[in-house]
């Protein structure tokens, strides 16, 4: 295999194309100028500059390999100006695919996100066949790869070899930015975490994760979806695991819903005219609303996803977290 994977500076990407060299793939990466690749540092592999707005360059990037990994995404609960969130996103999406259909691959892993399937919120666990529309999408991320993920779907149609890879929620070391759910960790080791909602997730090894792209390349069926995902947990649960690793209380309050969710609105409003990042972002907030608890049971029969202790990944994201100037 010679991969070319988007998004390799960051957290899944980063791992894939560890992933790819273990097995002795050849890898191209395309990492826009000036970005921080730390997570890129000392691996044998070929890097071309650029983004995902030039879809004629992409073609040519694209130009000696068989299979792409598309995990680029911008990935935040707020930003000041949502277009550009959705020029990533979306248009981004459109523009590797179409480069890639153009190019001939044999065969292309989409990331999208648990955050565009159908999900009962009352603890059952969604499936890849849950029914969703648009209405419950909470926030840009969340709405911005909905419509990415009905964009690759459209390229399925297009005779594109095409398999998309819903990740729940990635824990694990070289999350540098780090993401919404590295910053709660982040915010626990450094005591700023008092008190917590009434939520949960499924969390995975960011590392079976990125085993579950290379999976898919190899096993997944073209047009289907696969959720990559392991434990499903409440945030009690996550931080008693933390306070388990660390020594560190985990918090004990259990916030009311509705008062935050207004203070939420109210952080909203006050950044729109600031332009600061707010305290309690919204899309935070309304996602808490449900238990995003999902069934992986379709990766694992069909592609082998590994289940990978749960605790050992946050282990070693506190570890790297620590390790690397994030928390004390």
């Amino acid at each position: 295999m010679k991969a070319f994977v988007t998004g390799a500076t960051g957290f899944i990407g980063a791992s894939i194309v560890r992933e790819l060299l273990k097995d002795g793939c050849e890898v191209r990466v395309l990492a826009r100028r000036g970005s921080d690749r730390r997570n890129l540092a000392g691996l044998e592999i070929e890097v071309r500059e650029g983004d995902l707005g030039d879809r004629d360059e992409l073609v040519k990037a694209l130009s000696g390999c068989d299979t792409l990994f598309h995990a680029a995404a911008d990935y935040r609960l707020w930003t000041r100006v949502p277009e550009t969130m959705y020029e990533v996103n979306v248009k981004g999406t459109r523009n590797i695919l179409s480069a890639a259909l153009a190019a001939g691959l044999e065969k292309v892993v989409y990331t999208s996100s648990v955050g565009t399937l159908g999900n009962p919120g009352d603890g059952r666990p969604g499936t890849e066949t849950t029914p969703v529309d648009f209405s419950q999408m909470a926030g840009d991320y969340k709405k911005s790869k909905f419509l990415a993920e009905r964009a690759a779907e459209s390229f399925i149609e297009k005779g594109l070899p095409l398999v998309i890879v819903n990740p729940s929620t990635p824990v694990g070391p070289m999350d540098v930015k780090p993401t919404p759910t590295g910053k709660i960790i982040v915010d626990f080791l450094n005591g700023k975490m008092p008190a917590y909602l009434d939520t949960g997730l499924n969390l995975i090894d960011v590392e079976a994760c990125a085993r579950g792209h290379v999976l898919a390349a190899r096993k997944g069926s073209i047009g289907e979806k696969y959720i990559l995902g392991n434990r499903n947990l409440t945030l009690a649960e996550i931080f008693e695991k933390l306070s388990k690793i660390t020594g560190l209380k985990a918090p004990k309050v259990r916030l009311p819903y509705y008062p935050i969710l207004m203070a939420a609105y109210a952080n909203h409003a006050l950044s729109a005219v600031t332009g600061r990042e707010p305290l309690i972002p919204l899309a935070g907030v309304q996602m808490a609303a449900k238990y995003m608890y999902f069934d992986t049971s379709k990766a694992v029969r069909e592609l082998g996803l590994p289940h990978m202790p749960i605790e050992g990944a946050l282990e070693r994201a506190v570890d790297w977290f620590r390790g690397n100037g994030y928390a004390r």
